[in-house]
């Protein structure tokens, strides 16, 4: 049985067995998935884990080791910086800016590694001088890990020294790039910005993904512009990002926002947006997301694109409320007779309740006279829900000349 099956069937005791595979990417592998699904008190794959991070023969594998510990939490962490000090754990005492900093001096990476995955835990401002000291380390994991810690400590002190690591070899670019796009100031913005047309995909794809954290309208353009990328998964990050951007817009100011993405993505080539958003409407884990998209097909598809109106149909019935608004109302926005004909099919008893009063919601706003007919048959609905929007739908049917 492979680790993915193990992984799958959640067997961390055979992905422990693995630890001792004589193939290094198998070790890393099983690392990895210690970190994401061993229990924070499981002291075996703890252990497991400080053997694989002091001794193993693999450089990745122990820098791995070391990550993973970092996942499964302090207490991890705490026998980490012990079993590489010879000193033993003492609770808090070992979670201090004071400790970990000195840990950054250790001759041992993986030591420094751990220090700055801690540092990056500690909620204390003066830690971030010793982290941002830590993005010119000698090891090039040790400046990965800084840079993944100034992302989540997301302090501007620290864009200065994330943008010189833009030079850097790629791994730490990308972490870099990453970094910059959660502290997401101007001057972070600006380098990110610029690595949109970096000659590695993987760059431009982390810059794409990295902009969507940003709480200002500044990315829009040069996301619609990675629209037109050779490359899908940029184009795939570009779309991701722009969402993200109505996400994390401020209150004050998601207006403006909205409106800003809405008109730039009207001028982009239709196919380079809307099947991203349909993807994402249809399959996507995240409901902002999936809400920002049903919002967003609405003001930019074709009414004629059956895949965008199929989506959004299909919506109709979301289990987030929000979504099945938003898709009702793009619904009702697009109009024409794709749309009509999508959502007549939906009047039909098979269907719920909730579905069927939203498409008459719609139906009674771009119908004629086929949709007037079935939507009087449902004035005597069996549910109140149909029953009340079919009454407010034959009357603006009628009052619009039908």
């Amino acid at each position: 049985m492979s680790l993915y099956q193990y992984a799958r069937e959640g067997d961390v005791e055979r992905i422990r067995d693995a630890l001792s595979s004589e193939r290094a990417v198998v070790r890393r592998r099983a690392v990895e998935l210690l970190g994401e699904l061993a229990a924070p008190d499981d002291q075996a794959s703890i252990d497991a884990l400080l053997r694989v991070a002091s001794d193993d023969a693999d450089d990745q594998a122990r820098a791995a080791a070391v990550d993973a510990l970092a996942e499964l939490g302090g207490t991890a962490v705490e026998q980490l910086l012990a079993a590489f000090t010879g000193h033993e754990a003492a609770g808090a005492e070992w979670v201090t800016a004071h400790r970990l900093a000195a840990a950054l001096d250790a001759d041992r990476p993986e030591l420094r590694i751990a220090a700055v995955h801690a540092l990056a835990g500690l909620d204390d401002p003066s830690t971030v001088p010793v982290v941002v000291d830590a993005l010119s380390d000698s090891d090039r994991r040790v400046r990965r890990r800084a840079c993944r810690a100034c992302g989540t400590i997301a302090d501007p002190r620290a864009v200065p020294a994330l943008v010189d690591r833009l030079t850097d070899v790629s791994p730490v670019r990308r972490a870099a790039a990453n970094a910059l796009g959660s502290i997401g100031t101007d001057a972070a913005l600006d380098p990110l910005i610029d690595l949109l047309g970096d000659a590695d995909e993987s760059i431009r794809r982390t810059a794409a993904g990295a902009l969507g954290g940003a709480s200002t309208a500044r990315p829009v353009e040069p996301l619609a512009e990675a629209l037109g990328d050779p490359s899908p998964v940029v184009r795939e990050a570009a779309v991701y990002s722009l969402l993200g951007l109505l996400s994390n817009a401020p209150t004050e100011r998601s207006h403006a926002i909205r409106d800003q993405v809405v008109e730039t993505l009207r001028d982009v080539d239709d196919d380079g947006v809307v099947n991203p958003l349909v993807e994402i409407l249809s399959a996507g884990q995240e409901t902002r997301q999936r809400r920002n998209a049903a919002w967003i097909l609405g003001r930019i598809a074709d009414p004629h694109a059956s895949a965008a109106v199929e989506a959004l149909v299909a919506a109709l019935g979301d289990d987030d409320a929000q979504t099945a608004r938003f898709a009702t109302t793009s619904l009702a926005a697009l109009g024409g007779p794709v749309v009509e004909d999508r959502l007549l099919d939906r009047l039909d008893p098979e269907y719920s309740a909730s579905v069927r009063a939203n498409a008459v919601f719609v139906l009674g706003r771009i119908g004629g006279r086929e949709t007037l007919e079935r939507i009087e048959s449902l004035t005597d609905d069996e549910s109140p829900a149909v029953r009340k929007r079919a009454f407010s739908a034959v009357t603006a049917l009628r009052s619009g000349g039908v």
